[in-house]
């Protein structure tokens, strides 16, 4: 289903692995998913020229288990600089347990 959102959206792991981003996140972020594929928690932040995951919203709702809404300036894979406000929040299951985080994306 999200993959037909008109809205971009990433997917995050439980390990912060960027494991899926819709057709809406691909021309924000500037490459396909089938080109730049699932993206351990190291490499993507680098792939779109961003902040470690930590300091990304969806890092912050990853990590501090908490909705995050903000501001983020970034470069696309494309060098394309871009500000987008996102939406971000944790994944958690009826016992805590995290399994990941997912990140909305609106553009100004």
């Amino acid at each position: 289903m999200a993959t037909n959102l008109s809205l971009p959206v990433s997917l995050l792991d439980a390990e912060g692995n960027l494991v899926f981003f819709n057709r809406a996140a691909e021309a924000m972020h500037g490459v396909t998913f089938e080109e730049a594929g699932e993206l351990a928690a190291v490499e993507w932040p680098k792939l779109f020229a961003t902040a470690a995951l930590e300091d990304l919203p969806i890092g912050a709702a990853l990590f501090e288990r908490r909705p995050v809404h903000t501001v983020v300036h970034f470069t696309g894979a494309d060098g394309v600089d871009r500000s987008v406000a996102v939406t971000a929040f944790p994944l958690m299951g009826r016992e805590g347990e995290l399994f990941g985080a997912f990140a909305i994306f609106w553009p100004l």
